[in-house]
């Protein structure tokens, strides 16, 4: 197997407040529209993201009315205390304040208007 791509399809209530969000503060790029669905990418290593509106048709019954939860949307990046600053000053909630773990992550997290969450990693040395 040779995986090309990587995507991550996000079942939420509102499919243009997310869009809006990813796009506007995390460098995302629309490649494609339609109602109830986004396809969003970005350059580098990030993962491709779809955005479907809870309910759609296009889901299996039984995933139609789950929305996203329980699951963290994690980028590892370089300058974390410049992006966590960019954010803050760009109206963004930090929803978990910058803070590093004894085993060398150093993270924080913030949520779209969907309940995204999505985590800012970046790896220093362990203590």
């Amino acid at each position: 197997m040779r995986i090309t791509a990587s995507t991550v399809s996000l079942t939420v209530d509102d499919v243009a407040a997310s869009h809006a969000f990813f796009t506007t503060h995390l460098g995302y790029e629309e490649v494609a529209t339609a109602d109830g669905f986004a396809s969003l990418t970005r350059e580098g290593a990030a993962v491709d993201i779809v955005l479907l509106r809870r309910g759609i048709d296009v889901l299996p019954a039984e995933q139609r009315d789950q929305r996203v939860s329980g699951l963290i949307l994690a980028f590892t990046v370089t300058g974390l205390a410049d992006e966590e600053r960019r954010l803050r000053e760009q109206g963004v909630d930090i929803t978990m304040p910058l803070r590093e773990e004894p085993w060398g992550e150093r993270l924080f997290q913030v949520t779209d208007p969907n309940g995204v969450v999505v985590q800012f990693v970046e790896w220093a040395r362990p203590a």
